[in-house]
């Protein structure tokens, strides 16, 4: 349980304030502290709040870490309570921070996570696929030797009808690839180096093309299959389109707020760094 322990003392402000809350909500209690409750929609936000550090956890495993994570906090906070805690300048400014980042939570899921429908996120998607050419792509394997001589030995054996595969296994110098008989699996454009690319995409499937030299050695490439790479379905990619649109919404919302605010830098070292980064200097190094 050390998340439970790491996260307890920074959300005790918190929890001192709004830990009986819930019932007023009529929420389903999950558990209760010495009579206080602790509900479903605690749950949400402590989900909310460490939720990213629970990985892949099953969902049964996670909900007992969060109602243990909510314990701990309701025992730190009345413990907090019997030692008069609740009061004084370091708790309201602690309070203050916890407030402030409430109404932020508030306001971004508000006006910006919740903004985003399905149907605008499908419109998004349909818009970038329906303007994206499609994509050739190849599967090729290759073997890679340190010669010239090397290589045109070991085309000259392909066209012969030795096994590409083996040939791989026995002689090329790629540990990446050697162990799978030179396999590199598919690929498009832009993600070999050129001498291998412009190799790779001018053979037809099943053609072995001339030894040809890289930056890496002397390669032998053989494709297996071609293909026109087709866009992923949306359910696929919804997750990460909605994560695109709601990064470029409060970007876009932030710099509006911000243009309508007077922010003023007081501490002299941050004032300089903002004025130079204003003027386009850069810091050093």
């Amino acid at each position: 349980m050390g998340i439970v322990h790491r996260l307890s003392a920074a959300l005790a402000a918190v929890f001192i304030v709004v830990g009986g809350l819930g019932a007023a909500a009529q929420e389903l209690v999950i558990a209760k502290v010495n009579g206080k409750t602790i509900t479903e929609g605690d749950m949400r936000l402590a989900e909310a709040e460490i939720g990213s550090e629970l990985g892949s956890l099953p969902d049964v495993t996670k909900r007992r870490v969060l109602v243990e994570f909510l314990i701990e906090n309701q025992l730190f906070a009345d413990a907090a309570e019997g030692q008069n805690l609740a009061s004084g300048a370091a708790f309201n400014e602690r309070l203050q921070y916890w407030r402030r980042r409430a109404l932020r939570d508030a306001y971004f899921d508000t006006t910006v996570r919740n903004a985003i429908k399905d149907a605008d996120a499908k419109k998004h998607y349909d818009s970038l696929v329906g303007t994206a050419a499609p994509e050739e792509e190849v599967r090729a394997r290759h073997i890679l030797v340190e010669s010239k001589d090397k290589a045109r030995d070991l085309f000259e054996k392909l066209a012969h009808g030795s096994d590409f595969a083996q040939l791989a296994k026995e002689h090329s110098k790629d540990p990446g690839s050697k162990d799978q008989g030179g396999e590199l699996g598919y690929f498009t454009r832009g993600q070999m180096v050129p001498q291998f690319e412009e190799a790779a995409f001018k053979l037809k499937k099943g053609e072995v093309g001339e030894p040809f030299q890289s930056q890496f050695g002397w390669h032998i490439v053989r494709v297996d299959e071609r293909r026109q790479r087709s866009a992923p379905p949306f359910e696929a990619v919804k997750d990460r389109v909605v994560a695109d649109m709601i990064h470029k919404k409060a970007q876009q919302i932030a710099g509006d707020l911000r243009g309508k605010a007077r922010i003023e830098y007081i501490d002299p070292e941050i004032k300089s760094a903002m004025e130079k980064e204003r003027a386009g200097v850069r810091p050093r190094q």
